[in-house]
């Protein structure tokens, strides 16, 4: 799904955000991805018997503001472009909701990246998140956002 993702934003020139290399082969990515499914915080949606999203939850990373209260943090969310169009981002986000509430969570905070043309972050806004706080991990812009319960 990642590899995908990667593939149709280096397509359309979007390669701010992941960059424009394949996650399979990169040593630093294969960690990741295999961390966030030991901890467990790993969710995957699938459409038509096939996976097609995927979503972590876990712990805030240090490069933002700690949370002042208890909350359910989005490490990740990644649709598999061949399954664009049916809703899976948006489905796996109203998945995380029921968590957090399932939880007795109030707080859901995501971070994604804020440069080129602001897509993503207008896309969590419009899934009803609202914007925290900017912030930079090197050159990286990357933009916090909250949704309370």
């Amino acid at each position: 799904m990642f590899d995908s993702a990667v593939a149709w934003l280096t397509a359309q020139g979007r390669t701010g955000q992941w960059g424009e290399h394949p996650f399979t082969g990169n040593e630093r990515r294969t960690r990741q991805v295999t961390g966030w499914l030991e901890l467990g915080g790993m969710h995957i949606a699938e459409h038509d018997g096939r996976p097609a999203g995927c979503i972590v939850l876990g712990a805030a990373p240090d490069y933002v503001t700690p949370a002042t209260e208890p909350e359910l943090y989005i490490q990740a969310l990644v649709t598999d472009h061949r399954h664009a169009g049916h809703g899976i981002g948006r489905a796996l986000l109203d998945w995380a909701l029921a968590q957090a509430s399932r939880r007795g969570v109030a707080l859901v905070r995501v971070d994604c990246y804020a440069g080129g043309d602001g897509r993503l972050v207008a896309y969590y806004e419009s899934c009803g998140f609202t914007r925290t706080a900017p912030f930079t991990v090197g050159e990286w812009p990357g933009m916090l956002l909250h949704r309370r319960l």
